[in-house]
């Protein structure tokens, strides 16, 4: 069942599922919200907010923040940015990464052929897929200071198992936002993927980047804005959900982390 994803208009749709999720008729979203919830088995004891009726609209409740105490930021180098399932985990070999059984792509075509995939030739990644009923903030793995952003326009194709075993080069076709941080263990650069349904995503340095979408590789750079994030601070949230890759340097390969392990944000990984 790939085929009618490149046949949709994907961005149009996405558009659609956007503005219908900030509908804030009462009915609509409650009842729509309650599905939701249930369909997914969405823990919402873990909300701020547990009732569905205390959300503005759906999107507002598919971003909702958790309580404090929901999740712990372990005392280690590097946490989990998110909730979600690692669907692949393992060594950058000759710009080479992993995206399933028999799928490859290159560093280069992830960051847009940004000068910086040289960094990456060799190094370690971790891909991490965000499911419908999980918590959709982003948060950071590790201390950084923000150099630079690009927004990389592109196709929406789903981001689950079956299209990433089926689509070639999905991570790096589909449409992202990349941020490159410098580390205490070197450049890194984490990556938001969007997806069919799911092409809107947010910094909280920047705001809300798409929609609208673009048809040029977008550039920002802060290098001198003196923007720092802690380790565990929100970093962005997905308007709907996706994926995130995160690019580290080959020092850092010390993960125990098996694929299709169910994470949550803030556990260790190193």
């Amino acid at each position: 069942m790939i085929w009618w994803q490149y046949v949709i208009p994907q961005h149009w749709l996405s558009r659609l599922m956007l503005h219908f999720a900030c509908i804030k008729n009462i009915w609509l979203k409650n009842r729509f919200i309650a599905w939701f919830v249930k369909s997914y088995q969405v823990n919402l004891s873990e909300a701020v907010r547990e009732n569905i009726e205390d959300y503005q609209n759906f999107n507002d409740f598919f971003t909702r923040a958790l309580k404090p105490d929901a999740r712990k930021i372990a005392d280690s180098l590097i946490v989990c940015p998110v909730d979600g399932k690692v669907s692949k985990v393992g060594n950058i070999n000759n710009t080479q990464i992993i995206q399933a059984k028999n799928h490859k792509y290159s560093v280069e075509q992830l960051l847009g052929n940004d000068i910086r995939s040289v960094e990456f030739r060799v190094g370690f990644f971790i891909t991490i897929y965000l499911s419908p009923k999980d918590y959709h903030r982003i948060h950071m793995p590790y201390y950084g200071k923000l150099i630079s952003m690009s927004y990389i326009p592109g196709d929406l194709f789903s981001v689950n198992q079956t299209t990433a075993e089926n689509v070639d080069g999905l991570f790096a076709r589909n449409e992202r936002v990349v941020c490159y941080f410098e580390t205490e263990f070197g450049l890194c650069a984490f990556v938001l993927v969007g997806a069919i349904f799911v092409g809107s995503m947010q910094t909280v340095w920047h705001g809300q980047i798409n929609p609208p979408y673009k048809k040029q590789i977008q550039h920002f750079d802060y290098s001198n804005e003196g923007i720092s994030l802690k380790k565990g601070q929100e970093l962005g949230r997905f308007n709907m959900g996706s994926t995130v890759i995160m690019l580290m340097p080959d020092q850092t390969n010390k993960f125990s982390l098996k694929e299709t392990e169910v994470v949550r944000m803030g556990q260790a990984l190193v």
